[in-house]
C-alpha cells in the first residue's frame, strides 16, 4: 500500500510542475513610428472615446447597443461557453472520484437452476446489494492533460479577446452610421434649400417669358433643373432611411422603436486623436490579441497530439461492501488497487496525422497572427492619411463652397437686371449645390476618418 501512495504523491507532483506556454513570436519587428502625419501631443486615453465627439444622442445609442446588440450577446455567451471548456479540460489534473450504489435481484422462473445462477428450486429467489466508491487517476508524464488545460485557457482568452473585438466593432458601426444618418439629413435640408432657390429662379424666367424678354429654351432649362432637384430628394431620402434602418438593427431593434434623431450634423466635432507608436498597438488591439492567444492555444494541441502517441498510466483505488440484505451491504467492506500501461502500437497513422494537423493549425494561425499585426499597421496607417487628406481638401473646399455661393448670388443678381444669361445661373446653380453636397460628404468623411482611427488604436482597449 505505501509504494502505491508514494507513487500517486509523486505522479501529482509532476502534474504540477511545468511552465505555462511561452507567448508566441510573431517574428516581425513593428517599425519604429508611423508614416503617415499624425498629432503627437494629444491625450492618449481612448477610453470611452465616443463621447469625444459631443454628442449625447450618440452616447445615449452606444449604450443601447451594448445592451441590445445580439452580436455582442452571442460574444458573451462563447465567452462562458469557453469557460465552461476550462473547467472541463482542468478536471483531468485531479483525481475522479465516484460513488455507486447497486441492488440485484435474481429469480428462477422454473426449473432447478444452474452453477452460474444464484437461484435455485428451493431458493427460487436471490438478493444482492453493494456500494462503492472508485478514484481513478491518469498519470500525466508527458505533460498532455496539461498541455490540454493551457489550450482551454488561451481559449478562453480568445474568445474574451473576441467579445472586445465584436464590442469595439459594434459601437464604431453605431457612430459611423449615426453620422452618417445625420449627414443625409443635412443633405436633404441642403436639396430642399437649392429646390426652392431653383424654384425661385424659375418663377423669375416665368415671369421673363410672359414678358417676352426669355426664351422658351430659356425656360425648358429651368424647368428641368428643378425636376433634376426634385428626383434628388426621394434619393437622400431613401438612402437616410436606410442609413436609420441599419442604426435601428445595430441596435438590436426594428426602425420603428427607433426614436427620431433630434441633432444636427453640425454639432459633431471630431477630437484629436494621438495614435502613439506602432510597437504599443500589439497591446492596443483585442483582435490581435485573439490571435495571440489563438496561436498559443494551438501550439498546446501539438503537445497535446504528442503526447497521445505516448504510453498513458492509470492508477484507480476501490472501496467498496456488499451483502445479501440492504441492512448489511456494509458490513464487508474491500478495497481493490489497480495500475494499468496502455500504449498504442497500430492505428494506422491516425495518431500520427492527428499530430502533423495539429502542427499545421498551429502554422496557419502562425500566419494569421502576422496578418493580423501587419493589418493593425495597415489600419492606423489608413486612417491617418485618410485624416490628413482629408484635412488639406476641406481647406480648399470651403474656399471653393464660398466662392460658388458668391457666384450664384451674382448670377441671379444679373440675370434678373437683365446682364446676364440664363445659361451663367444654371452653371452657378449646379456649382453651388455641387460644393454643397460635396462639403457635407468631405464632413462625414473627416468624422468617419476619426472614428476608423479610433477602431483601428482598439478604442481604449489594453491588454491585461
Amino acid at each position: 500500500m505505501k509504494p502505491r501512495l508514494s507513487l500517486l504523491t509523486l505522479c501529482l507532483m509532476l502534474s504540477a510542475c511545468g511552465s505555462n506556454a511561452p507567448r508566441p513570436d510573431s517574428g516581425l519587428a513593428p517599425p519604429a513610428e508611423w508614416q503617415s502625419p499624425h498629432t503627437k501631443d494629444a491625450a492618449r486615453s481612448n477610453a470611452q472615446w465616443w463621447t469625444r465627439f459631443g454628442s449625447p444622442e450618440l452616447d445615449r445609442l452606444i449604450e443601447q447597443a451594448r445592451a441590445g446588440s445580439f452580436d455582442l450577446a452571442a460574444a458573451v455567451a462563447r465567452v462562458r461557453q469557453a469557460q465552461a471548456g476550462t473547467v472541463i479540460a482542468g478536471a483531468s489534473q485531479l483525481p475522479e472520484v465516484k460513488a455507486a450504489a447497486n441492488a440485484n435481484r435474481q429469480k428462477l422462473l422454473r426449473g432447478n437452476g444452474y452453477n452460474q445462477l444464484d437461484a435455485d428450486s428451493d431458493n427460487k429467489a436471490v438478493d444482492y446489494f453493494d456500494a462503492s466508491l472508485t478514484a481513478s487517476y491518469e498519470i500525466d508524464f508527458w505533460g498532455g492533460k496539461r498541455a490540454a488545460r493551457d489550450s482551454a485557457r488561451f481559449g478562453l482568452q480568445a474568445s474574451e479577446f473576441d467579445q472586445a473585438t465584436v464590442e469595439l466593432t459594434l459601437l464604431s458601426g453605431v457612430a459611423s452610421r449615426y453620422a452618417q444618418t445625420l449627414s443625409l439629413h443635412e443633405q436633404r435640408r441642403i436639396a430642399e434649400l437649392n429646390l426652392a432657390n431653383a424654384q425661385r429662379v424659375l418663377n423669375l424666367v416665368q415671369t421673363r417669358f410672359d414678358s417676352g424678354s426669355a426664351t422658351a429654351l430659356e425656360l425648358a432649362q429651368q424647368k428641368s433643373l428643378v425636376a433634376a432637384q426634385q428626383r434628388q430628394l426621394p434619393t437622400v431620402q431613401q438612402q437616410a432611411m436606410d442609413a436609420r434602418i441599419s442604426l435601428a438593427a445595430l441596435l438590436g431593434r426594428p426602425v420603428q422603436d427607433l426614436a427620431p434623431l433630434q441633432e444636427t450634423f453640425e454639432r459633431l466635432q471630431w477630437p484629436t486623436i494621438d495614435s502613439g507608436v506602432p510597437s504599443d498597438l500589439l497591446s492596443r488591439r483585442p483582435d490581435i490579441a485573439r490571435a495571440e492567444a489563438q496561436l498559443a492555444a494551438a501550439q498546446a494541441d501539438v503537445r497535446v497530439a504528442r503526447a497521445a502517441m505516448l504510453p498513458a498510466v492509470t492508477l484507480s483505488a476501490n472501496f467498496g461492501s456488499g451483502a445479501n440484505t440492504a441492512a448489511d451491504v456494509l458490513r464487508s467492506p474491500f478495497y481493490n488497487l489497480t495500475a494499468g500501461l496502455v500504449a498504442p502500437i497500430f492505428n494506422n497513422g491516425r495518431l500520427g496525422a492527428e499530430r502533423d494537423k495539429a502542427s499545421a493549425r498551429q502554422q496557419e494561425l502562425l500566419e494569421n497572427y502576422r496578418a493580423s499585426i501587419v493589418d493593425g499597421f495597415a489600419d492606423v496607417e489608413k486612417a491617418l492619411n485618410s485624416i490628413r487628406g482629408l484635412d488639406e481638401q476641406r481647406q480648399w473646399q470651403g474656399e471653393e463652397l464660398a466662392q460658388a455661393q458668391t457666384a450664384f448670388n451674382i448670377a441671379q443678381s444679373r440675370y434678373q437686371a437683365g446682364a446676364e444669361d440664363l445659361l451663367t445661373v444654371l452653371e452657378t446653380q449646379r456649382t453651388l449645390y455641387a460644393a454643397q453636397d460635396l462639403n457635407v460628404q468631405l464632413r462625414l468623411s473627416r468624422l468617419q476618418a476619426s472614428i476608423a482611427l479610433y477602431k483601428a488604436l482598439g478604442g481604449g482597449w489594453q491588454a491585461l
